[in-house]
């Protein structure tokens, strides 16, 4: 049986209540906290005045808009204000889940999926993450975009993981491929070579550099986000680093790393040789995407995700309220420091 969200939010509405919820929490704030008028809050939505209007009167409706806007239990607009202002965020998007909860990443997926309906219509190529735990719960969950301008899903990561891992990768990349009516690119070669040799030898296959050249020219992208060392499921054999080549890394300053390259706390590149063992997309080619995405949450990931944000490596972010609680009070004590 499919695992739910035991949040107060869940028990009482339907995951489509609960995005219409949120449009009419945003709406009611715009307008009527920052002022915002209906033509410039239809603008910033992405829907139209009509929708707007209708959307205030909902609010009216459901009790959020009173002498002052209330929230409803489980929504955190404070939050997602807090996130976009503190780190220069496009939108963002704190998701209720319990801390003590196991299944986190399925949480997080699935609200990914609602949350961002209406975040892929900047440009035809699509850089998916597909070992995610994370983002293949987000595709089972995708709603078909018939009007996407999106034409080719292109991976960002070569395989990762046992081989069920790796199947598993490959039905998350058909699923948001057939979900836009796209193209799917799939990068099938290991993520990290043993060699850089093998590398260079593994570079010359046809459908590998088709994959990698698409990155060039990514549109919309997926960031994949941990911490600088073992994660997930990932062990030493998996097409993956050794403990001694994480640990070296660590010493080089690394506390996380995106798609495999390694960041500093301050979201710095770290260059190692590592790099000259990955098959997947640069630093520079994810730095030249036009829109940055990124769904993470959890403790485990907190010190990768602040460097990340620091780096001003997302433009959006889909995270939980612990994650973003902590986001919000390590950006207070870093301008106390600067300061």
């Amino acid at each position: 049986m499919k695992r739910q969200s035991t949040s107060a939010l869940a028990r009482r509405y339907s995951s489509a209540d609960i995005e219409q919820l949120r449009q009419m929490t945003r709406a009611a704030r715009l307008h009527l906290i920052q002022g915002a008028r209906q033509t410039e809050i239809a603008e910033k939505m992405g829907i139209s005045q009509a929708g707007v209007s209708r959307l205030l009167r909902m609010a009216e409706e459901q009790g959020i808009i009173r002498s002052i806007v209330v929230p409803p239990e489980g929504l955190y607009p404070d939050l997602e204000e807090g996130l976009v202002e503190a780190y220069g965020l496009d939108a963002a998007y704190v998701v209720d889940i319990d801390p003590t909860e196991d299944g986190i990443a399925q949480i997080l997926g699935a609200a990914a999926a609602r949350c961002l309906s209406g975040a892929f219509e900047g440009g035809p190529v699509l850089g998916f993450t597909s070992w995610s735990t994370t983002l293949r719960e987000m595709a089972r969950h995708i709603e078909p975009g018939a009007r996407s301008a999106i034409r080719s899903v292109v991976e960002t990561l070569g395989d990762l993981g046992s081989p069920m891992l790796q199947h598993e990768a490959d039905v998350a990349t058909l699923q948001m491929a057939r979900a836009f009516r796209a193209e799917a690119v799939f990068l099938r070669a290991p993520g990290v070579m043993r060699s850089a040799a093998l590398r260079e030898g593994t570079l010359a296959d046809a459908h590998v550099q088709k994959a990698l050249n698409l990155l060039n020219d990514v549109d919309i992208v997926f960031v994949g986000i941990g911490p600088a060392d073992f994660h997930g499921p990932l062990e030493e054999s998996d097409n993956f680093f050794t403990a001694e080549q994480l640990a070296d890394v660590r010493q080089a300053g690394a506390v996380g790393q995106i798609h495999q390259r390694f960041i500093d706390r301050h979201g710095k590149p770290v260059l190692t040789p590592l790099d000259e063992l990955v098959i997947g997309i640069s630093l520079d080619q994810l730095r030249g995407a036009g829109l940055r995405i990124a769904v993470a949450g959890g403790k485990a990931k907190h010190e990768a995700l602040a460097a990340a944000l620091a780096g001003e490596w997302i433009d959006v972010l889909v995270t939980d309220a612990e994650s973003a609680n902590m986001l919000l009070s390590g950006q207070a004590a870093a301008e106390q420091v600067r300061g």
